[in-house]
């Protein structure tokens, strides 16, 4: 029953918020890894939003500078703080240092959003990575600017890390006027890898085992919760999510459910954890922090967690066994999540990390060892990770692909030169299809991705016998040659799916590729293979006409 679920089975009070339509990361640790990277994935998921990838240029400033702040999600002017001496450059999320920053939103206790903060978490997470060389310098940066000038956003975790180490930190605002916040920040061991999603996922850290220089709190972390009435325990027994954002069936279901299913592609003993995903049980057992993996995490393993629907498991959305899907079983659901039947009843569907309102999805790859502008890539894309191929963005870069920064694409403006647009386009052609059209694109994404794998130590070879800012200049004409041969390739997609695919009909191939072609240079028959075999059995129990 996991394709529609009634939420009176659900045996908790729901509270559906923000938290249902917003983002996912993953973290891994340079022993964790294949080949001793750090990464750090984000999905930045939010309906209405169009997806670009920024730039902040290096830059130094004259004393007495001021730096306007603007609301990441509402580009609403907020107003100005002075700006550092000196900023370093900034590409989408990742710094030429290799700082790397991701975040999801959890919410948390509503009266502790400070709405005279002059901060949002976006606004935070670019200048941290400006003024920061390490991810404990921006660490520093972020709890130090929001204690100064206030916090506006909810609450939220943290994805941050640098070459040689990853840390989860959580936020939040004091109150209106309070121009302060609570803050843990953890550094994630090293041979773990960690997730969140949406739900906080610090508890008490001081059974964690962690040493003194993995830990950085602020002071009055537990006191503040103390003075408002929300934790009367000892100190040695605090939790940080259970005082300021408490689980429940929400945000276990449609939020740590996401953390979960990265664990078990990775860890053993995941199936214990399963209660917990599910949100039913109260008493059920709840989700590591972070767990070891049984095995060494490649970029590719990354990635494809960024493109997980719970395959393989009681949550999975690739169903078999219903139309929930359409008969050509989308691992997609319309939202909202949750709505009302024709019986009256309440139902909700499940929340995967790959969702069609993601508007742009990274991994950060960071490498100690390398020269920075050569170790530190962000890989992008530009829609639901599963329907775009990532391209390579070194983080010393300059100029931005056009197809990551198109003059005159907006959210309410198409341009075909434009990756937001382009990737959404074919995406919301196989949606609907899906079991029918996505082979076709999984066969480009996945080549082109292989290709860019392949290229990339004789490309760095290179890089590194040159000299720096040759380098930095090369690899940058590099990153925008990748993703110009992305939107091509895109471009070719989209008019291959609809003559391929048109009328629901097929049309026979060469092994080139190519539409064959009768002698007399008409197009040859097509096939026509009907509704998926696995859809049949279910549509025979909903069809209008019987056979004679």
């Amino acid at each position: 029953m996991s394709f529609l679920i009634r939420l009176a089975a659900a045996l908790c009070a729901l509270s559906f918020g923000t938290r249902v339509a917003a983002c996912t990361n993953f973290i891994v640790t340079p022993s964790a890894s294949a080949d001793g990277s750090v990464f750090i994935s984000y999905n930045a998921d939010d309906y209405g939003m169009f997806g670009s990838l920024c730039h902040y240029p290096a830059g130094v400033h004259a004393k007495g500078s001021m730096r306007d702040i603007v609301n990441w999600d509402t580009h609403v002017w907020a107003g100005q703080i002075p700006e550092a001496a000196e900023t370093y450059n900034v590409i989408g999320n990742i710094n030429e240092f290799q700082v790397a920053i991701g975040e999801t939103t959890y919410g948390g206790r509503e009266e502790m959003v400070d709405t005279t903060g002059l901060l949002d978490y976006g606004s935070l997470i670019y200048l941290a990575l400006q003024r920061s060389r390490t991810a404990r310098e921006a660490i520093g940066v972020m709890t130090s600017l929001a204690n100064k000038y206030g916090y506006s956003s909810e609450g939220e975790t943290f994805s941050i890390a640098d070459p040689d180490e990853a840390w989860i930190m959580e936020m939040m605002g004091k109150g209106p006027g309070s121009k302060g916040v609570v803050f843990v920040a953890l550094r994630v061991p090293d041979g773990y890898i960690c997730a969140h999603a949406n739900q906080s996922r610090i508890g008490n850290w001081q059974k964690l085992g962690l040493g003194k220089d993995d830990v950085i709190v602020s002071k009055d972390v537990i006191s503040f919760a103390r003075k408002m009435g929300w934790f009367s325990g000892k100190d040695a027994d605090f939790s940080w999510k259970d005082a300021y954002c408490k689980p429940d069936f929400e945000s276990r279901r449609f939020c740590d459910a996401r953390a979960w299913s990265f664990f078990r592609r990775h860890a053993d003993g995941m199936d214990k954890y399963l209660p917990w995903a599910m949100g039913r049980d109260s008493a059920a057992e709840d989700l590591p922090l972070w767990v070891k993996p049984n095995h060494p995490v490649s970029l590719h393993d990354v990635m494809a967690g960024m493109r997980d629907h719970y395959e393989g498991t009681p949550l999975s959305l690739a169903d078999t066994t219903s139309l929930a899907g359409g008969p050509w079983m989308m691992p997609y659901r319309p939202t909202p999540l949750t709505f009302k039947g024709g019986d009256g009843n309440e139902y909700f569907w499940e929340r995967p990390t790959s969702t069609q309102q993601t508007a742009f999805t990274f991994v950060a790859q960071l490498r100690k060892g390398l020269p920075s502008h050569i170790g530190g890539i962000l890989w992008f894309g530009n829609d639901d990770a599963n329907m775009v191929a990532y391209t390579p963005i070194y983080c010393a870069s300059t100029r931005r692909p056009l197809c990551y920064n198109t003059p005159g694409a907006d959210a309410v403006t198409f341009s075909f030169q434009n990756a937001f647009w382009v990737c959404n386009w074919v995406a919301n052609m196989v949606y609907p299809r899906y079991s029918a059209l996505f082979p076709d694109l999984e066969a480009v994404r996945d080549s082109l991705e292989a290709s860019f794998a392949a290229r990339q130590a004789d490309v760095e070879a290179r890089a590194a016998a040159m000299p720096k800012a040759r380098a930095v200049a090369f690899l940058n004409d590099y990153s925008v040659a990748c993703a110009a041969e992305m939107m091509e390739r895109w471009n070719e997609l989209a008019i291959m799916l609809i003559v391929k695919h048109n009328d629901m009909a097929l049309k026979p191939q060469n092994a080139d590729g190519s539409f064959a072609l009768t002698p007399e240079g008409l197009g040859r028959r097509v096939s026509r293979p009907g509704y998926p075999a696995a859809s049949r059995a279910l549509l025979i129990g909903h069809k209008a006409v019987e056979a004679e």
